[in-house]
């Protein structure tokens, strides 16, 4: 599968944690305008920059100017972050971690959220955000966990249910609507979880610090 990442104009990412997934997959950086100003603060090199270039600075724009690959779009019907996601979609890749999707601004940070689930399943759009991580998950899923480990899960509407084997509290036919109902918090029991989504999507929050315990993936 080909991976990528995608670096917003939101609040600055580790480095530390870039490194690690570019060690684990994800190579390619691409910068949603204003995002490339926090990759010439974190000394990163973006493969590409995209979006209306109106959040990224001069000396920003100037440093990259010959290391990396410059795309500005003038249309303003999808934000910087949706075109780098689409970007990334022309490129072919099936995956791309989303990180600065979150800031000083609600509005951005729900726009990325459900950014998640639009262009799903075109690409598998994930978000990190400091200790978080959310994937989008339908169907049958079996992940990998730590026991002890902190999962949240998030429905949408009454139509999804979801069944969950190896939680704390476990899940059978389950509806999570929407402020109505959640499994914020639940615990996993020993290394490994079985979802069952039926009829739907959800959102799976989990510590991305457990997730490394296990080499990250599943």
């Amino acid at each position: 599968m080909k991976k990528c990442l995608i670096l917003a104009n939101g609040e600055v990412p580790k480095k530390s944690e870039i490194l690690f997934l570019q060690k684990h997959g994800y190579e390619t950086l691409i910068c949603a305008d204003g995002g490339a100003n926090s990759a010439h603060k974190l000394h990163l090199i973006p493969d590409y920059i995209v979006g209306d270039l109106d959040s990224i600075k001069k000396e920003t724009l100037n440093h990259y100017k010959k290391k990396s690959e410059i795309i500005k779009y003038t249309r303003q019907n999808d934000t910087d972050v949706e075109k780098a996601i689409k970007l990334a979609i022309k490129l072919k890749y099936d995956e791309v971690i989303l990180l600065g999707a979150t800031g000083d601004r609600l509005d951005h940070t729900f726009c990325n959220l459900g950014i998640t689930l639009k262009f799903n399943p075109k690409i598998d759009v994930s978000i990190l955000h400091k200790k978080s991580f959310l994937k989008v998950y339908s169907g049958k899923v079996c992940l990998n966990t730590n026991p002890g480990e902190i999962i949240s899960i998030y429905g949408f509407d009454d139509k999804t249910t979801i069944s969950a084997l190896g939680l704390k509290y476990p899940l059978k036919d389950s509806k999570l609507p929407f402020g109505e109902k959640e499994s914020t918090s639940n615990l996993a029991m020993g290394s490994s979880i079985e979802l069952d989504i039926k009829k739907g999507r959800v959102f799976v929050i989990r510590e991305f610090n457990e997730m490394r315990k296990n080499g990250f993936f599943g």
